[in-house]
């Protein structure tokens, strides 16, 4: 499946500060769709280059990780239950800063 990731406030470090990632990623065995926790865990396993706690805590994004699929707030959607479908775009942004 055709998918387009963007990272941003900070969260681009974590992936060679590379923002957006066009992926082709494939269905877990034996599903027949992909679910944003199956995403999570493919990012962490394929684009996230260090600090992964970072990013996830669990099986989900760290608390002040905005979550957005097709400009729409993931809490919306299904949060870890979202169904991604081709092409879809899928945009995580950091809300925490240092100072």
């Amino acid at each position: 499946m055709q998918l387009t990731l963007e990272f941003g406030g900070g969260l681009e470090l974590l992936c060679d500060s590379v923002k957006i990632h066009k992926v082709n990623v494939d269905f877990p065995d034996g599903a027949d769709n992909l679910t944003m926790k199956h995403l999570l865990s493919w990012v962490r396993s394929n684009l996230i280059k260090e600090r992964p706690e970072m990013f996830m805590k669990g099986d989900s994004v760290r608390p002040g990780v905005l979550v957005l699929v097709n400009d729409c707030d993931w809490e919306l959607s299904g949060q870890l239950d979202t169904v991604l479908e081709e092409k879809d775009v899928v945009v995580f942004i950091s809300t925490l800063h240092g100072g």
